[in-house]
């Protein structure tokens, strides 16, 4: 092969002419045949046109890959259009003439934009999704509080805002659910902090028992609101009011033991005054009770220890006490001039007592029911009482009366004469009366004795019989005035001595009323006369020891059998 000279062309100015050539020149130099020369020229043909070919197909293969760009890129576009939804603001392209390369270069910043909205739109779906989901799984408890949720699954086939408002609307719906449990989670916190507090109880280990981040130095964002948490609570606080309750019931009882046996015993206020925090709720209802520690168990068992003390100091005092009563029951019916047995009473109450056949507070509840009745016995008979005082008062009167008649210096110049001149005026006034006044009492002792179906007894006499027997000494009193009246009107001159207008008007001796209420015929009894109460009030007085054994009869002021039957013995009206 030749070599080329400084005359052959630079290589930039090569072309296939030149190069054919300089290929004859070296063929003709060489001297190659046309047959050779053919072959060769064929086979520089050939090969230009394998090359052409690598080319062509090169160049359609790059072609393809543009048109499948292009397609891909077309679908791309549609899929996030649809994914986006129709709201998107991003605009489509409108060329879809021109070269692959113009199409492509003008779908590409359509593309770029709804993948930057994409990304953005999936980190909201990532965002409200995932607080849905911790919202949730706080709510089944199968995550706590303050835990993180994994990255949820996000359907990039529709991230249209649509759906992205469903979501919020169901993350909306769901912290409202969390902020009503949050809420009723603090209430029933709250109940159970008021529960403890009365009962006396340990709120912290209560509550963190339940759970522990129900704690009041945790924040309300991290505390459990679960079912299983708010069941619990519901259970907590439910077993507290029921042991609320039953605590309160228990210290009533107690309450109302200690003031039964404080009225039973008499015991002073000042001992009381250390229980009043037992005995203000005795009454009280359970949602009233809201003071700290009202309901604690130290407390309930205090009373509790103070109610046996009081129940074994009970025995001791009882005589006491019961003596008491029946010394009270006496003096009503002394009052009231009531006979009544006292020392078979007491012996019958002693006795009751030492056997412990009854309870006491039985007792004393059946003496406090007797006194109740001997008050009600007194106040009826108060009315005829007083009258009867103010007509034994006029007898009084009457009887000084009939001194001061007889008096032959009454009219004297003495010191105090006057003073006697003016009661003799005044006793004169109210001697006059006593007829009224005695029909008044036998009115209104005839009435009562009708009510009640017994008779009036006064200090174990008839009052009745009493009146009776003034009455019939009264009026043979007027009789014997009425017969030396008509003596000396006709001048007679045979009144005895005994019979001087000088003298008492009478000194005649009449007995008193018999049990059945009539006068006895025996010169040698008691006087009861016009002449003073004494006479009614001895009367009475020997009255009552002739039915002393009658009357005891009638009053039994502790009956064994009444005591244990609770019926209270009511005395008959004497």
């Amino acid at each position: 092969m030749a070599v080329i000279g400084t005359d052959n062309p630079s290589y930039g100015d090569i072309t296939c002419g030149s190069l054919l050539q300089q290929l004859q020149r070296v063929w003709d130099e060489v001297g190659e045949s046309d047959e050779d020369r053919d072959k060769i020229l064929l086979q520089l043909d050939q090969e230009c046109l394998d090359v052409y070919k690598r080319k062509v197909d090169m160049a359609t293969q790059s072609r393809d890959l543009l048109i499948q760009a292009l397609d891909d890129s077309k679908i791309e576009l549609a899929r996030l259009l649809s994914a986006l939804g129709e709201k998107t603001i991003v605009r489509t392209p409108e060329k879809s003439s021109g070269t692959i390369k113009e199409q492509l270069a003008a779908i590409a910043p359509t593309l770029n934009q709804l993948n930057e909205q994409k990304e953005e739109r999936v980190k909201e779906f990532v965002d409200v999704q995932s607080q849905i989901e911790k919202i949730c799984g706080e709510i089944a408890g199968t995550l706590e509080v303050g835990d993180e949720v994994g990255p949820p699954e996000v359907n990039e086939d529709d991230l249209s805002l649509e759906k992205l408002e469903d979501f919020r609307a169901q993350l909306q719906e769901l912290q409202k659910e969390k902020s009503n449990r949050q809420q009723k989670v603090l209430d029933y916190v709250s109940m159970v902090h008021d529960l403890c507090t009365v009962l006396g109880m340990d709120f912290f280990s209560t509550i963190t028992e339940v759970h522990p981040s129900l704690d009041d130095s945790i924040d309300v964002d991290c505390k459990s609101i679960s079912d299983d948490t708010l069941s619990k609570l519901d259970k907590t606080v439910a077993s507290l009011k029921e042991d609320k309750k039953t605590r309160l019931h228990k210290l009533q009882e107690l309450a109302m033991q200690l003031s039964d046996l404080w009225n039973l015993m008499e015991t002073p206020k000042e001992e009381r005054r250390f229980f009043d925090h037992v005995t203000c709720h005795i009454s009280a209802t359970v949602e009233e009770v809201t003071t700290d520690g009202a309901l604690a168990l130290d407390l309930i068992e205090q009373a509790e220890v103070e109610v046996e003390r009081l129940d074994q100091l009970k025995s001791s005092k009882m005589k006491e006490i019961a003596l008491k009563k029946q010394k009270e029951l006496e003096e009503i019916y002394a009052s009231a001039h009531v006979v009544i047995d006292t020392k078979t009473a007491r012996e019958k109450l002693m006795a009751l007592i030492e056997s412990g056949n009854i309870e006491p507070s039985e007792l004393i509840a059946d003496m406090d029911n007797q006194i109740l009745k001997a008050k009600e016995e007194s106040l009826s008979r108060k009315d005829i009482l007083d009258k009867v005082e103010r007509w034994m008062s006029a007898c009084d009167e009457e009887s000084w009366l009939e001194d001061y008649n007889q008096d032959e210096n009454r009219y004297s110049s003495s010191r105090g004469a006057h003073l006697n001149l003016k009661r003799a005026e005044k006793a004169r006034i109210l001697v006059n009366k006593i007829p009224a006044l005695v029909d008044t009492l036998v009115a209104k002792t005839r009435t009562w004795e009708e009510d009640r179906g017994s008779s009036f007894m006064y200090d174990g006499v008839p009052l009745l019989a009493m009146l009776d027997e003034y009455l019939m000494l009264r009026h043979e009193r007027e009789e014997e005035k009425r017969r030396l009246r008509d003596q000396k009107k006709f001048g007679g001159e045979l009144v005895s001595n005994d019979h001087s207008p000088n003298k008492p008007l009478s000194s005649k001796k009449v007995v008193g009323p018999k049990s059945n209420g009539t006068a006895s015929a025996g010169p040698a009894s008691r006087r009861l006369s016009v002449n003073g109460t004494n006479g009614v009030r001895s009367a009475a007085k020997e009255r009552r020891e002739s039915l002393k054994s009658s009357a005891s009869n009638n009053v039994t002021v502790a009956d064994a059998a009444s005591c244990v039957s609770g019926t209270e013995p009511v005395p008959n009206s004497p």
